[in-house]
């Protein structure tokens, strides 16, 4: 049984590994690689008891990764919040690569941690979980009519944001 399971957990790893880091960045976890690793730990624990296949496992990472979303802004409440990177304090006189990506990646956090939660956690599910409907609703508590409509106002929200901004790039 202990080679299945390295064998499930090192192949969930490899296909939602990166997804799971998005989520967390873009719910502005301010460590999202330590709290990854956290997830798949978790994972790992948790694995002997599985038996939902693929899609329950992917179900059950997303689930421990919202979990962990949530117990990081809980913390983060009563903790110090870690400070970013601030582009103003860099001598260097032409933006290089890593500046105009963390940039961007900056103003794509910014905009998605402006939306309301609900709106938040739905486009993060849906996008970096690459989470179906039916389960971003099983896991919000949420029936399936109301993700589509929450995910319809989160897109139409970002829309509003970026026209309202001039149009800038995301």
């Amino acid at each position: 049984m202990a080679i299945a399971t390295a064998s499930i957990f090192t192949s969930a790893y490899q296909e939602h590994s990166r997804s799971v880091l998005g989520y967390l960045r873009s719910q502005g976890v301010d460590d999202p690689e330590a709290v990854t690793q956290d997830v798949f730990l978790a994972l790992y624990r948790s694995l002997e008891g599985s038996d939902g296949g693929s899609a329950g496992i992917r179900s059950l990472i997303f689930s421990i990764a919202h979990a962990r979303a949530v117990d990081h802004h809980r913390r983060r409440s009563t903790n110090p919040r870690l400070s970013e990177f601030d582009p103003e304090l860099d001598d260097r006189t032409a933006p290089s690569p890593e500046d105009i990506v963390s940039t961007r990646l900056s103003d794509v956090r910014a905009r998605l941690l402006a939306l309301p939660p609900d709106y938040r956690d739905v486009l993060s599910l849906r996008i970096f979980g690459e989470l179906s409907i039916d389960e971003t609703a099983r896991m919000l508590g949420k029936s399936h009519g109301a993700i589509k409509q929450l995910q319809r106002r989160a897109l139409d929200a970002l829309r509003v944001s970026v026209a309202a901004s001039g149009g800038g790039e995301l």
